[in-house]
């Protein structure tokens, strides 16, 4: 791991200094870096992804335990700068580029990395191939929901994630139904496992210091959670109607439902089989009501 002054002389040394653009922030609290290794409990035949591996800090101290190390970087020259710290550790594939291809899916160069391809999908844990997938990363603050995202609803499935990301985010990852937090990446996190904040971080602990605070968080895949959502994308499709329009009542959003999630006259009926109040807010009502109404619908879909 790299102190404050080993990476600011790396950065210099290279010319650099860290990018706004890419709202680089090195966790640089040498005891919270390990606090965030040694909470994902990496085992010695794990994948673990890291996104915005920055020098190259935390991915050392990833590969001595992991199996395998994924580390991506989207700034070429930190990207450069931790290959060559990275020099001679064999069980490390550093990618340089974005690790999404759009917000709804990774790069393809990430995918392949993984080296999983022909065992990987959609809502199948990449756990039947090696022991876990994880992503442990002190993530770029504007990819670090999408990234969750996309590692919940596949085709790659986390099994864990332990995660800095700034304060509001490790709010709304780990909010119960019906506070102001509460939103669709709760409902999904909720719906498919456990998330647990472990610190709040104070920007003294990063350099540059970012202008919030954050948050290291544990998310953690619950099996049992997850094989009760017959098809995670309608899921999250049920789930983003309904948010997509938080403030106004149920009966309301159903109205702007698009084709292919049914109409008015459908969810009132649904709404009616699964006990759930037409008037109520969409913040109210909880992951596993989501759930039991996207499973109720799936019948209706089109094609099903």
């Amino acid at each position: 791991m790299q102190t404050k002054r080993q990476i600011h002389q790396l950065l210099a040394s290279a010319g650099v200094v860290p990018n706004r653009r890419f709202g680089q922030h090195f966790l640089v609290d040498l005891n919270l870096l390990r606090l965030v290794v040694d909470a994902a409990q990496i085992d010695p035949h794990d994948v673990v992804l890291e996104v915005g591996c920055g020098t190259g800090s935390m991915t050392a101290a990833l590969a001595e335990r992991a199996g395998r190390v994924v580390a991506v970087e989207v700034d070429p020259t930190l990207a450069a700068i931790a290959r060559s710290q990275l020099a001679g550790v064999d069980n490390v594939e550093l990618i340089e580029g974005d690790v999404l291809s759009s917000k709804g899916s990774f790069n393809p160069a990430v995918v392949e990395a993984i080296g999983v391809l022909g065992s990987i999908k959609s809502g199948v844990s990449v756990s039947q191939t090696v022991s876990r997938l994880l992503l442990v990363s002190n993530l770029p603050y504007d990819v670090a929901s999408a990234v969750i995202a996309n590692l919940v609803n596949g085709p790659l499935v986390a099994d864990a994630m332990v995660v800095t990301v700034q304060k509001e985010v490790a709010e709304r990852m780990a909010a119960a139904h019906g506070g102001r937090e509460y939103g669709s990446l709760s409902i999904l996190l909720g719906a498919t496992g456990d998330v647990e904040v472990l610190r709040i971080l104070k920007p003294g602990v990063f350099w540059p210091p970012p202008a919030v605070d954050s948050a290291i968080v544990r998310f953690v895949r619950n099996d049992d959670k997850r094989d009760a959502i017959d098809d995670i994308a309608l899921f999250g499709d049920v789930v983003g109607l309904f948010m997509g329009h938080r403030r106004k009542m149920l009966r309301a959003c159903a109205k702007h439902a698009p084709a292919h999630l049914g109409d008015h006259d459908l969810w009132m009926g649904l709404f009616e089989h699964c006990r759930i109040d037409p008037t109520a807010r969409p913040e109210e009502l909880s992951p596993g009501q989501y759930v039991e109404l996207a499973n109720r619908y799936r019948p209706h879909a089109p094609g099903r």
